[in-house]
């Protein structure tokens, strides 16, 4: 779609009203709101810079990536808008991010309950890996949660799988960070989300983090506490990685993950122990994440047999219901005139069409396919971690979910209380 189509298209925010704020982040907030319109209850985020120009927000890294993603387990971005130079994305709204469950969990999730949710998390990541990014910032905030159904948010830190490194040094929040970036290695790829997702299933078993991590010194012992000191056999390249920036791993022996995880399965202790490997190569894959002994209760669908017709299907309730959504006093956003909304219709992909994954009697929606140094260390260059860049400033404009290709995801909520906040 051109420019000037796209002008056309601009979606102004009065046809929304904010209901209340349910997130404040580094790059922005973002509120829970509702269409006039339409009635729909959505969440709204606010970008903190300023945009200059309609060019500047398409070429922004996050909306590049958001653009190319539509699948049922990644959160759908139904528009963009740019209005004052501020930019504002509108999502589909979910109820909680899978922290807030943790955090007010009672008792112990069921081994059924976490099989479904990571079945739909490796579905998700197996597509969005597909379609060439990797998250680098998979956290329970970072996976929203409406009743059984689960979806990966926030892509402020994807990167291209085919770009070029060196990387950012600073990516995922530390207690997530694989041991690749902790030893600072410039070329990583998409196993740093399968060593987060190794981590937050356990997380998910234990209703504790599994390698929590003061700093980054802390983080690498506390790996090493769980799974061991890494040898040369394990992972030469660690060891490399290591020596590089002056760094002797701490030597210890390591603990069955079956001694700290007690209610997990066989399975699931296999697949965890698999994710969490030293050796990036040795961590499944998404896709083969989804084929494990642990999903056998779960229907993988290949592409080569899903239907050319969309399955829709309603999704079992359970789990429990969340977040309620209590109104407070609410305001207008910005007043301009605007077109009446038209509904949403996300263009759908030729290649991933929605179809239902059944895992264990449950519906899943999902399609499958694939700052703070270490202590005490000599750094050389003293390089302090790169953060996230942006393009150099950019004409009003917006874009919705009914144009080619833009469908997908970002965080709706807050981070971690101070309790659980970790620094660089």
């Amino acid at each position: 779609m051109n420019k000037a189509s796209w002008g056309a298209e601009i979606k102004r925010m009065e046809r929304y009203k904010i209901i209340k704020e349910v997130g404040d982040g580094t790059f922005g907030s973002v509120w829970r709101a509702i269409n006039k319109q339409t009635g729909e209850i959505v969440a709204i985020k606010k970008m903190k810079r300023k945009y200059y120009s309609w060019e500047e927000c398409i070429n922004s890294r996050e909306v590049k990536s958001l653009r190319k993603m539509n699948h049922p387990n990644i959160v759908k971005l139904k528009e963009v808008i740019r209005e004052h130079d501020i930019l504002y994305f509108v999502f589909e709204y979910m109820e909680c991010n899978l922290y807030h469950l943790i955090k007010d969990r009672g008792k112990l999730f069921s081994e059924a309950e976490i099989r479904n949710w990571c079945f739909q998390v490796f579905q998700g990541l197996a597509y969005m890996h597909q379609q060439g990014y990797f998250h680098r910032d998979l956290k329970p905030e970072n996976l929203l949660v409406s009743k059984d159904v689960i979806k990966v948010a926030d892509f402020g830190l994807a990167r291209e799988i085919s770009s070029q490194p060196p990387y950012t040094e600073y990516v995922s929040t530390r207690w997530y960070r694989a041991p690749e970036v902790l030893l600072q290695s410039p070329m990583y790829n998409s196993s740093i989300d399968m060593w987060a997702m190794g981590a937050i299933m356990a997380e998910l078993f234990t209703l504790r983090p599994l390698f929590p991590g003061s700093n980054e010194a802390d983080e690498i012992y506390k790996i090493c506490s769980i799974i061991g000191t890494p040898t040369e056999t394990e992972w030469a390249e660690g060891i490399k990685l290591a020596s590089a920036i002056n760094y002797q791993f701490p030597q210890v022996t390591g603990v069955h993950l079956s001694v700290l995880i007690p209610s997990a399965s066989k399975d699931a202790i296999d697949l965890i122990t698999t994710l969490c490997s030293w050796d990036p190569c040795k961590r499944l894959t998404a896709s083969k994440a989804l084929q494990h002994s642990f999903f056998q209760g779960c229907l993988y669908v290949p592409p080569s047999l899903r239907s050319k017709t969309a399955v829709t299907r309603t999704p079992p309730s359970g789990t429990r219901s969340m977040l309620e959504q209590k109104s407070v006093k609410g305001y207008s956003g910005t007043l301009s005139t605007s077109k009446p909304a038209s509904k949403f219709s996300p263009a759908k992909s030729h290649e991933y069409l929605t179809t239902a994954s059944i895992c264990n009697g449950k519906t899943a929606f999902g399609v499958s396919e694939t700052a703070e140094k270490l202590a005490n260390m000599n750094l050389g260059s003293g390089r302090v971690p790169a953060r996230q860049s942006f393009p150099a400033p950019m004409k009003a404009g917006g874009w919705h979910a009914g144009q080619p290709n833009m469908a997908a995801s970002q965080e709706f909520h807050a981070r971690r209380t101070f309790t659980r906040k970790v620094a660089g």
